[in-house]
């Protein structure tokens, strides 16, 4: 029987690399597939790994059907096996209800990967849907650290250094810096503590914290 596996962890927990991998393994096996993403680090239409491995794929906008990609394939004559769907926490609701109708109804494997929750630590609606729905969620077992050393739980973006909860959930970029027009943009992995506190390695650096700061000022 086909599954919905969602794969998940914060950045720098290697789900572009597994998703890849997991293409290699069945294509390897003679399993034909098709590889979607959205709002990829790079930019591009593909699935790309910080390792450097890159794969071409098919961007998912908003408008995207997965239901009518998959009969109008099938209906051509096409062989499809599995779908590898990364950067999933940017597809909406619909979409992942559409892959979950595709599993159900055609038989064919889907495997999610993506990040649960956003800067402002609430849930990605893709994320959460694949929650509600997927046969199998699993945590990434590769865990990211934040720079107390501590395991990365929450995923920070900053703004000219300072770490911001508000504002669009989408901004592409990696956790290298990006430009924005006049703002510096980056991304951080941050345990819980350290998100609450807004406390990024870099102003750890700059007040010459420990990395286990005191609980009070």
């Amino acid at each position: 029987m086909a599954e919905l596996t969602f794969r998940t962890g914060t950045m720098d927990a290697g789900k572009s690399t597994l998703a890849l991998q997991t293409n290699h393994n069945h294509a390897a096996r003679g399993r034909i597939g098709r590889l979607f993403t959205s709002h990829d680090r790079t930019g591009a239409a593909q699935v790309s790994s910080r390792l450097g491995l890159t794969a071409e794929a098919q961007e998912v906008t908003d408008d995207f059907d997965f239901w009518r990609f998959t009969v109008d394939a099938l209906t051509q004559g096409a062989r499809i096996d599995y779908f590898i769907c990364d950067e999933a926490q940017f597809y909406t609701d619909q979409q992942i209800d559409q892959l979950a109708k595709v599993v159900d109804e055609l038989q064919i494997d889907v495997f999610c990967f993506g990040i649960l929750t956003d800067f402002r630590t609430r849930l990605f609606p893709g994320s959460a849907r694949l929650v509600e729905l997927a046969d199998r969620t699993e945590v990434l077992q590769v865990e990211a650290l934040c720079w107390c050393g501590k395991r990365a739980t929450h995923n920070a973006r900053t703004e000219n250094g300072v770490i911001v909860t508000e504002g669009e959930v989408i901004v592409v970029g990696d956790v290298e810096t990006v430009l924005d027009e006049d703002v510096e943009v980056a991304y951080e992995v941050l345990c819980r503590q350290h998100h609450r506190r807004g406390l990024t390695a870099a102003r750890a650096r700059a007040v010459s914290l420990s990395p286990e700061p005191l609980p009070f000022d």
